[in-house]
């Protein structure tokens, strides 16, 4: 049951986060990964705070975070290449 909460988690953090950085979200398989991949990255970022969640709340919370940080820094890294191709 718990693999279901984490794809949840991850799909909903995931269309929070295209919402606050983007504008919209990507769809769903995106939202999926970039959901996950923020679940990781905000864990990673709460723990070297001395930050740990141990409810549903509190990880969607963390992923959404660390969703935020991840696209923040695919957009840094696309305007960067955008600037050497043009």
């Amino acid at each position: 049951m718990s693999f279901i909460w984490y794809i949840i988690i991850g799909i909903l953090a995931g269309f929070v986060a295209g919402k606050l950085m983007h504008g919209g979200g990507f769809g769903l398989i995106v939202n999926l990964v970039v959901g996950i991949i923020g679940g990781v990255l905000g864990g990673w970022l709460f723990g070297l705070f001395g930050i740990t969640t141990s409810s549903i709340i509190g990880n969607l919370i963390t992923s959404v975070v660390g969703a935020v940080v991840l696209l923040w820094i695919v957009g840094l890294i696309s305007r960067s290449v955008n600037r050497r191709n043009t």
